[in-house]
């Protein structure tokens, strides 16, 4: 039963329809997304890149971190910011997406961040592989997954907890997950992990744990708030659970014409108009097709070459637009066969939307 105070309140929210309440506008305050028209950036300066932080923001007032790596290891330690920047260092270009994108615009919604479309960003990131640092730890053969804790704690649905994630033992040990200290070439800003993140490539952004500050080496799998109670998809309220992962394929188109600045309704000259956009998938799956729709009708778009395998690639198409009133969509299909669904697949926390996007043009 709701208490009214969030500190005892254990239930999840209500679902709701209609406007947003003065906590969501709140949490759109102080997160924020991509501006669609900057989809035509490769790589996505920092200061555009989208943001979701649970809790506040660290304060970290130098370079004198600390990484605790514990657990079923065969040699606790500790390793301070330089020593783990004297590692093997990789730089990869990856797009991140919050698993809530697109969640406004799923009926009923739940409460939280109400993402429309502009929850993604594509940065290339510096750090090391992680399994440098687990390497030098020593895993036990009984490892089974690898914990990940930040400096960031708060409450969420009654339970205080520091945010943190886990992999399974092979991911954690892949070459692509990295321990990250620069995005764009310089160091990280203060929102997006500064002075220590992780970063792994292909799933949605909830798995990139920032600030990172402890690694704990599990037998069992890892039982904390955000990897139990939270992103997992529930078709059905109090139903089964599946746990999000990779991201699901998906287009955005960026906006024509110049807006209306309320409504943001486009207003387009007639005549020959280039659209643009960006289409990505998880899970390393290439970008095989994107499709343009005019009012209905599916248009194959010409594909840019790609930027690598966790970065989303760009795609064009000409419109001969004409006057009058139109919707404009996009839809991408990667090389497993997965396509974007023209409606949302409603999700009780709002996760995996990839539904189609849909932008409504006057054309004068």
């Amino acid at each position: 039963m709701a208490t009214g105070n969030p500190f005892l309140d254990t239930e999840r929210r209500p679902h709701t329809d209609g406007a947003f309440h003065a906590n969501e506008v709140g949490l759109s305050n102080r997160n924020s997304g991509i501006l669609l028209e900057t989809l035509r950036h490769d790589v996505t300066p920092a200061g555009l890149h989208y943001l979701l932080n649970h809790f506040d923001v660290p304060f970290v007032v130098d370079r004198r971190w600390q990484v605790e790596i514990d657990g079923r290891v065969r040699k606790p330690l500790t390793l301070a910011l330089d020593d783990i920047e004297r590692l093997p260092a990789r730089t990869l270009r990856v797009t991140l997406e919050c698993a809530g994108n697109g969640r406004a615009a799923m009926t009923p919604r739940y409460p939280s961040m109400p993402w429309v479309h502009e929850a993604v960003g594509t940065a290339e990131w510096t750090g090391t592989p992680l399994r440098h640092l687990l390497e030098r730890a020593g895993l036990l053969d009984d490892v089974v997954e690898i914990a990940f804790l930040g400096a960031d704690r708060g409450f969420d649905r009654g339970q205080e907890h520091t945010y943190g994630r886990s992999l399974t033992r092979d991911v954690a040990l892949g070459e692509d997950v990295l321990a990250v200290w620069a995005m764009n070439g310089a160091p990280l800003l203060p929102q997006h992990g500064y002075p220590l993140r992780l970063i792994v490539p292909g799933w949605y952004g909830m798995a990139s744990v920032k600030w990172l500050n402890r690694i704990e080496a599990l037998a069992q799998p890892y039982d904390g708030f955000q990897q139990v109670s939270s992103y997992m998809y529930r078709a059905v309220p109090g139903g089964p659970t599946a746990p999000v992962s990779h991201m699901r394929v998906k287009a955005l188109l960026v906006p024509p014409g110049i807006p209306d600045f309320y409504s943001r309704q486009r207003m387009v000259e007639a005549g020959p108009v280039e659209l643009y956009g960006r289409a990505w998938s998880g899970a390393a799956a290439a970008i095989a097709r994107v499709e343009v729709g005019i009012d209905g009708a599916w248009h194959q778009a010409e594909l840019e070459a790609p930027q690598g395998k966790f970065a989303w690639r760009g795609w064009r198409f000409k419109w001969d637009a004409q006057a009058g009133e139109h919707e404009l969509s996009c839809r991408a299909t990667d090389a497993n066969g997965e396509a974007q669904p023209l409606q949302p697949r409603w999700d009780s926390g709002g996760f995996g939307n990839n539904a189609v996007q849909r932008v409504r043009v006057t054309v004068r």
